[in-house]
């Protein structure tokens, strides 16, 4: 990990995700596993991503169920209950007893070293959904995306992604970065499902259609 000298400005933070880039709070980091190349950084280039009948209904559903909201993260006991939902139900807890305090919380996703902000998902006065989005000048980057088990059979992982991909066209943006997939990690295979997109293969963007 590496922690900037000093906030990033938009067109800075386009360049470090270009590079293949992510941010964990305050520093940024990139996979470096010896000779492990399963991770790869995934983008959308925006005006471009075909319409799927798939994702339409996932859109549709989610817009009868959800209204979205823009702010700057923050961290809450909603937030906090939400994340523990998250992690444990979907199993991506890697310690199990362990709970991630307000002080964690604020590192991951609320500390930062580039313009960020939190799309909120709530279905009436219930906060389902809480992404953490980075803003370059030609970029966003889904940092990351905390959503209420419970609502899984809505897609809300996709419909997240669908809503950012709105707005980044509302926006004129050219690149959704999605963070990192990993092809046998079924918690993020379905990011490839969005096409085309592009994938930093041995350190080279490849386009997948």
């Amino acid at each position: 990990m590496r922690l900037p000298s000093r906030a990033l400005s938009p067109t800075e933070l386009d360049a470090r995700l270009a590079e293949g880039d992510r941010r964990h709070g305050p520093f940024l980091y990139r996979p470096t596993c010896g000779e492990c190349q399963a991770c790869e950084a995934i983008r959308i280039p925006v005006a471009e991503l075909r319409s799927r009948r798939s994702h339409r209904r996932v859109l549709a559903k989610g817009d009868r169920v959800f209204r979205v909201e823009l702010g700057p993260p923050l961290v809450d006991d909603a937030r906090l209950a939400l994340y523990e939902k998250h992690k444990s139900e979907r199993g991506l807890t890697t310690e199990p007893g362990r709970t991630l305090d307000r002080r964690g919380y604020e590192a991951f996703l609320v500390d930062r070293c580039a313009p960020s902000f939190e799309m909120r998902y709530w279905d009436g006065d219930h906060l389902a959904a809480v992404a953490v989005v980075d803003r370059g000048q030609a970029a966003l980057s889904a940092v990351y995306c905390l959503w209420d088990p419970d609502y899984e059979p809505v897609g809300l992982g996709t419909y997240s992604i669908l809503k950012q991909v709105e707005l980044c066209r509302r926006m004129s943006i050219r690149w959704l970065y999605l963070g990192l997939y990993i092809e046998d990690n079924a918690h993020m295979s379905y990011k490839a499902r969005f096409r085309p997109h592009e994938r930093l293969v041995a350190g080279t963007w490849t386009r997948f259609e």
